[in-house]
């Protein structure tokens, strides 16, 4: 069985993916941008006080 999604908030998202080497690059209205030097993709993040499951994963 799948364990189950946590409920995070965009900014709890943030955090997890800077532990992992993201960078914070701007805001774009409700979205948090993060670069990762190497990377050639950028990441998306909604600022929303509960990201959806489906975006989680």
């Amino acid at each position: 069985m799948a364990s189950a999604l946590l409920v995070l908030s965009g900014r709890e998202v943030v955090r997890v993916f800077e532990s992992l080497g993201w960078e914070f690059a701007r805001q774009s209205a409700s979205h948090i941008i993060l670069v990762k030097k190497g990377e050639t993709v950028t990441l998306s993040v909604p600022d929303h006080r509960e990201v959806a499951k489906g975006t989680l994963r």
